[in-house]
């Protein structure tokens, strides 16, 4: 898909060039009309032009500014006309012939990425909850958020790398081998039933806070690990693969890809960290411990303990390192909530300071997000204050879905299987909306009653939209080989001006995408399909797809060409979907 608002800004950017070729970096402000009196897009671009002539003794008007661009507008099949508004807006009007075309194509050839300039290899870190604990509310904004970038990014044909950066390492896994072993002598030939880890890290921890002995034992128990013992690794191994079974439940409920690589893979990495930044001279010692200055950061790091060992810092150092230079990335994306910026600004410094990146080249971005808020718009937790398991508030999720569905009298028209793909659709769906329509920066409130509420902009109400267009056609018995066939066939008029606002809309998907690329900010894409669905609803109220005889009912006349109309939206609906990680279904 051609993204109509960057070929509009090659338009006028060569325009501008041929005007004003004295102006150096003139600026470029193209952006959709607000008002159709107002055209299809307008370029701002003359006002800030006038300011910049100024400078130079030249004065202008932004009218006159307006004028000579127009003048030097070259031929293209894009614009049909141009005209000058108040003080020097420039209001663009498209070619019909030229949408009806593209809309053809996006029918014929389905949602096509926008061509970005070449494939990158981009890391996701995202998820990446601590072994032994169980996964919370707190783990969901990242998980959710991460999955879309990756989505996103892989969408437009970048090659992505999902990595779950576990914490499976450091000194609790002491205390939980050296309990493993009491509990579970025989562990080396009989795997051990744990069934419950949360309570096993309980159990645990209560004995290293209150007994001397089994104290000293776990102290030791971490240095065998450290030393690679191979008892001890299998100990630890085996309670990694317990948590791990119970996040991967998690992952299938909300249909995440992701690969475990936790602080341990990074081990032996460390060493060769904190060697590369003493020969370098970057290094301090501060009563025993080794610290780093990065530019601009008022912290230093830590990048290893009076005893000897490591910490967070050499860790997500070393991972940084071997991000760059081993999986060789043009784009690494930490998606952690936002209490850790200044840490990952840090990280970030060191890593340039010491020559392992040129940020001009290579882009590294902490996609930071707030906290989940109750609604008493405290943090998140439950009555006893506990925090919230993600498993529990998933299980609500599907109980509430369910309710509202039978509530609604699905189960009375849908088959069992169908009810069950529509409450998973739901539930999950807007969880995930819930979470991706806000902006991340913010903190959210976190509401079952307004996530499953099916008017404004809920996942709930884009999912019945979705599943009220798809069935138009069905309803008109059109299936989706004729549908097909006609959109090779069958010219997509515009004449109507629900119609051609409806088109416009549709074609702005891929300058989206281009937005959240370069931002990251998922709630755009959110707002725009929410957009599309309001659209459609004003084109269908005013625009007749299919006549029915009133007495009879039957069908008297189907329009194609609206018909394909709603098919083009579904299909970019279906792809907006398919980005925010959310599966919709054929029928509700």
């Amino acid at each position: 898909m051609i993204n109509i608002n960057s070929q509009l800004q090659e338009i006028f950017g060569t325009a501008i060039r041929a005007a004003y070729p004295e102006l150096q970096n003139a600026p470029l402000a193209v952006t959709p009309s607000q008002q159709p009196k107002f055209g299809d897009y307008q370029c701002n671009s003359a006002m800030a032009m006038t300011q910049m002539l100024k400078t130079m003794d030249k004065k202008v008007s932004p009218r006159e500014i307006a004028g000579n661009i127009i003048k030097n507008i070259p031929n293209n099949d894009l614009v049909e006309k141009l005209d000058i508004a108040g003080p020097g807006f420039i209001n663009v009007h498209l070619h019909k012939d030229f949408i009806s075309k593209q809309l053809s194509k996006l029918l014929v050839n389905g949602v096509q990425p926008p061509i970005v300039e070449e494939r990158k290899k981009v890391v996701v870190d995202f998820s990446s909850p601590n072994i032994a604990k169980e996964m919370h509310v707190g783990h969901l904004r990242s998980t959710i958020i991460g999955d879309s970038i990756c989505r996103l990014f892989e969408f437009v044909g970048h090659d992505v790398l999902r990595l779950n950066h576990l914490g499976d390492w450091g000194t609790q896994f002491g205390m939980l081998i050296a309990h493993l072993q009491d509990k579970f002598p025989d562990y080396l030939a009989v795997s051990p039933p744990i069934g419950d880890l949360q309570a096993f890290y309980k159990e645990s921890k209560k004995r290293f806070d209150g007994e001397e002995e089994f104290k000293k034992r776990a102290y030791q128990c971490v240095v065998q690990l450290q030393n690679k013992n191979p008892d001890i690794i299998t100990a630890w191994n085996l309670i990694c693969e317990v948590s791990r079974k119970e996040f991967q439940k998690i992952y299938d409920c909300l249909d995440i890809s992701i690969i475990d690589r936790g602080e341990s893979f990074y081990q032996d990495r460390m060493v060769q960290v904190v060697r590369e930044f003493e020969s370098k001279g970057l290094v301090e010692v501060d009563e025993g411990r080794k610290i780093v200055f990065a530019p601009g950061c008022t912290v230093p790091l830590t990048i290893q303990k009076s005893d000897g060992g490591f910490t967070y810092d050499t860790s997500d150092l070393a991972a940084l390192k071997q991000r760059l230079q081993e999986e060789k990335a043009d784009m690494i994306i930490y998606v952690i909530d936002s209490g850790q910026s200044i840490h990952m600004q840090t990280i970030f410094a060191a890593g340039h300071m010491i020559g392992w990146y040129d940020p001009k080249v290579t882009r590294i971005e902490h996609a930071g997000f707030g906290v989940v808020l109750g609604e008493d718009k405290k943090k998140f937790k439950t009555r006893s204050g506990d925090t919230v398991r993600l498993i529990d508030l998933l299980e609500e999720g599907l109980k509430r879905s369910m309710e509202k569905l039978n509530e609604k009298g699905r189960d009375k028209v849908l088959t069992p299987e169908e009810l069950t793909a529509a409450q998973t659709s739901v539930a999950f769906g807007c969880i995930k909306y819930a979470d991706l329509s806000h902006n991340r920066m913010n903190d959210y409130i976190f509401s079952f009653d307004k996530m499953l509420d099916d008017r404004g902009n809920t996942a709930a109400y884009l999912l019945y939209a979705y599943t009220r267009i798809r069935s138009i056609a069905r309803l008109a018995n059109i299936s989706d080989e004729e549908l097909h066939k006609a959109a090779k066939e069958t010219e997509v008029i515009l004449d109507h001006e629900k119609e051609w606002k409806l088109a416009r809309c549709i074609l702005r998907f891929p300058e989206i995408l281009q937005k959240n690329l370069e931002d990251l900010l998922l709630h755009t894409l959110c707002d725009y399909l929410y957009e599309l669905a309001t659209i459609f609803t004003e084109f269908y109220d005013n625009c007749y797809c299919v006549e029915k005889d009133r007495q009879t009912g039957q069908i008297v006349k189907v329009n194609m060409s609206r018909l394909l109309l709603c098919d083009a939206t579904a299909a970019v609906m279906a792809k907006g979907f398919d980005i925010l990680g959310i599966k919709p279904v054929q029928r509700m």
